[in-house]
């Protein structure tokens, strides 16, 4: 994460003990404050101390920072947060999923930065909210469905159904054949996501499609283990297809939405 002026780790701590009694404006700048101070455990330990439904509109108002960083500790935050507010009040949680969706909608008047990546990461944290929500995460990938003509959400999107699929695979089988289009697509981290997706849910609907990604040496910048990583599509394209061969031989192949 960028360096920034760290805040004392003593009084982030205290601020997050005594959270009940912040403003509105005090919260967000304190949340920001143990995103961008605190190493990204630390900080979920820290967030995690606050009451889930304070948190919410902070982590909320930071997916529109231009700070990118900062929105991906946000993003990962969120997941946390609400998996934490719907094991507490399983419709309160379903709010925060409908108001990400919202975002998501045209008639919203905005376009949603964040919002994708926030409900893959939402629902990798919690079983119960993807089994509800996982098909909804799916429907902007579908042309017949709440498909996201924008490049730079496509790339959230893949994002967030490629984080979906590494916690919970059974879910997202039926992306397969909506995903396909994505590994031709002239967007490097769209098509390097999408054949992590297929290497994940084990796909060997996407092998040749792959196999010709093998050669992309397009490089991308994506968020994993709590930081930003460069990525080669061709090296997803690898990766993926030593998943199928592996699953191949262990006898199990997904094919298609088929489970």
């Amino acid at each position: 994460m960028a360096s920034v002026k760290q805040a004392p780790r003593s009084r982030l701590k205290t601020s997050a003990a005594d959270s009940s009694t912040f403003s509105g404006r005090q919260l967000k700048t304190r949340v920001r404050d143990i995103l961008t101070s605190l190493e990204m455990a630390r900080a979920l330990d820290a967030l995690g101390q606050m009451p889930p439904r304070r948190v919410i509109n902070p982590l909320f108002s930071l997916l529109y920072q231009g700070d990118d960083p900062l929105r991906w500790a946000a993003i990962t935050a969120m997941g946390r947060v609400v998996a934490r507010l719907a094991d507490e009040d399983r419709e309160a949680a379903r709010v925060v999923m409908r108001r990400l969706m919202w975002n998501l909608n045209d008639e919203s008047g905005g376009i949603g930065w964040g919002s994708p990546e926030a409900m893959g990461e939402i629902l990798a944290c919690h079983e119960g909210l993807a089994e509800e929500y996982a098909p909804i995460l799916i429907s902007y990938a579908r042309e017949d469905g709440n498909y996201l003509e924008y490049e730079m959400l496509q790339r959230g999107l893949l994002w967030g159904i490629a984080r979906l699929a590494q916690a919970r695979p059974r879910l997202v089988q039926d992306a397969v054949p909506h995903l396909m289009a994505c590994l031709k697509s002239g967007d490097p981290v769209v098509r390097g996501m999408a054949a992590s997706v297929m290497g994940l849910l084990e796909a060997q609907a996407a092998r040749k499609a792959l196999e010709l990604l093998t050669a992309d040496d397009a490089e991308f910048q994506t968020w994993a283990g709590y930081r930003h990583v460069k990525r080669r599509v061709k090296d997803m394209a690898k990766t993926a297809i030593e998943r199928l061969s592996a699953s191949e031989s262990n006898g199990s192949n997904r094919e298609g939405g088929l489970s």
